[in-house]
């Protein structure tokens, strides 16, 4: 069962695009060296937010993809067009012999694309910044993994494709920052995020939480109160990558969140108090996951077993870095806000599909009395 809990990090589910990011609410020093950056995606989730971070620190941002998603997104900036795959269209021609400060590579998903890019941009850049993702990490079972922690890995690391569950995502993902690094050695930073919430979040990650709690009621949560999550709102991800951008910060960093533990019951509370939702909360454990082996929540995790340690990485290293993060009440309201500047049809849309299906049986379980 464990690709029913990792999927939600990786494939955009349940929920449609919320709008676009609003402009970025930090200014960097007087001091600071103005960039030239090239951001390899950025239209997507965190693609924007990086966008808005840099503009908002006085820096210069050029696209590249492939034309294909939100193209009227941000007319006024440079927009180069090809494909990740070299091979493909007009693969990386319109990279060839720029020159850039720094590359953000938002969309490396498969090594042989990563190296073609990092190589080809190598002579011409100074610093890469990979985002990679805690996927990367073979083992969830063990707590506080750092950054030394052992990589997935496949049989056959020439496989495009994702496979069943996206059971090649982590392992791909950690050839890809290996393509990237030995293009080019001592130049290059790698972030693996954990789950990525927030304004613009696409997925049930965790804008179901907030969504579900507002409309009251009693609300299936599964675990127990004290198990912990990692969460890191986009807005605190993308002004730490352009930080690590102006200080030529280099090397491998857990991109999770935040700098203490953060438990499931702290986290439905904040979106109880945000919303003042009458929600009341029906704990409903682990044994669920043998009876209902079909019903998945978002961004948990069972504190136990294969996926103790999930929601443990250490970001020690990544605060030293200057990752900083705002209260999760903050992430809440943002989301909220944004979600209900939607069109009406869309919001019906999301709707629709909270709370999870079969949540009334479950609650009913929980509370049926023991013979």
């Amino acid at each position: 069962m464990k690709h029913k809990f990792l999927m939600t990090l990786v494939i955009a589910g349940a929920l449609v695009a919320l709008a676009g990011p609003a402009p970025a609410d930090s200014h960097a020093a007087a001091d600071t060296p103005k960039l030239k950056i090239l951001i390899l995606g950025g239209t997507g989730f965190i693609g924007p937010w990086e966008v808005e971070a840099a503009l908002a620190h006085g820096h210069e941002v050029t696209l590249f993809n492939r034309g294909k998603t939100k193209p009227d997104m941000f007319p006024d900036l440079e927009r180069l067009k090809g494909d990740r795959d070299p091979d493909k269209d007009a693969g990386l021609g319109a990279l060839d012999g720029r020159e850039f400060d720094v590359v953000i590579d938002n969309s490396g998903y498969y090594p042989r694309h990563v190296k073609a890019s990092a190589e080809l941009l190598a002579p011409n850049v100074k610093h890469y910044i990979y985002i990679s993702s805690i996927s990367a990490y073979k083992h969830t079972d063990v707590e506080g993994q750092d950054e030394t922690a052992e990589l997935a890995t496949m049989e056959d690391p020439t496989v495009e494709e994702m496979g069943e569950g996206w059971v090649n995502y982590g392992p791909l993902k950690a050839l890809c920052e290996q393509a990237a690094q030995e293009a080019m050695p001592g130049r290059v930073t790698v972030v693996r995020p954990g789950y990525i919430v927030g304004p613009g979040d696409h997925t049930y990650r965790f804008s179901y939480w907030p969504l579900r709690i507002r409309e009251g009621g009693e609300v299936a949560v599964p675990g127990t109160p004290t198990d912990p999550i990692q969460i890191i709102d986009v807005r605190d991800l993308t002004e730490w990558i352009i930080h690590l951008a102006e200080n030529k910060i280099t090397g491998v960093y857990n991109g999770c969140g935040p700098d203490r533990v953060l438990t499931m019951g702290e986290a439905v509370e904040a979106s109880k108090k945000a919303t003042g939702s009458d929600a009341t909360f029906v704990w409903l454990g682990t044994g669920f996951m043998e009876t209902h082996e079909d019903v998945t929540f978002p961004i948990w995790t069972p504190f136990e077993g294969e996926y103790k340690g999930f929601h443990t990485f250490s970001n020690a290293n990544s605060i030293k870095a200057g990752l900083k993060f705002r209260p999760v009440a903050d992430t809440v309201t943002a989301l909220l806000e944004q979600f209900d500047s939607l069109p009406e049809d869309k919001r019906t849309e999301v709707m629709q599909r909270i709370p999870v299906q079969g949540e009334a049986e479950l609650i009913a379980s929980v509370k049926k009395p023991q013979d």
